[in-house]
């Protein structure tokens, strides 16, 4: 595999500004260079922020992407990309989280997800929300994604 599997990237390389909104954040993908291989890929983004709907502040969460890829890789910086463009998106917890992991699901097709978002207290509470798309494949490590519940001062 050469440099010719990037020419169709727009944002690798290239200086992007941050899309404002997550629909108009563009995911590339790569083709996946070990196709009949089964192993994990995982991207960790621990400073991830959005907006509540009700109030307009911002909320914090460490997200955890674990996934077997199919026949692409998402491409890392549109990855951030995507992310970042959550940091005006007013949405609830469980809908950022749902709907990244669907959004990569649907365009990506790997052949296992999961998606942890281990959210930051709102209103004194914590708020973890997990997705994954089924078992991962068979002899696949799968780390836990150790991230600590929040404990506060405890």
């Amino acid at each position: 595999m050469g440099k010719e599997i990037y020419e169709g990237l727009g944002q690798l390389g290239a200086k992007v500004d941050a899309p404002q909104t997550p629909e108009e954040a563009v995911l590339e993908y790569v083709p996946n260079p070990r196709p009949k291989a089964d192993y994990l890929v995982r991207f960790t983004c621990p400073e991830f922020t959005s907006l509540c709907p009700v109030t307009g502040q911002p909320d914090f969460a460490h997200l955890v992407l674990d996934y077997v890829p199919g026949e692409t890789l998402v491409e890392s910086k549109s990855l951030k990309l995507f992310l970042q463009s959550f940091r005006n998106h007013a949405a609830f917890h469980e809908d950022c989280t749902v709907g990244i992991a669907e959004r990569l699901v649907e365009e990506m097709k790997p052949k296992w997800l999961r998606f942890g978002g281990y959210w930051y207290p709102r209103g004194g509470i914590p708020i973890d929300v997990f997705f994954q798309t089924g078992d991962a494949p068979k002899g696949v490590w799968i780390p836990e994604q150790a991230v600590p519940t929040y404990r506060g001062r405890g």
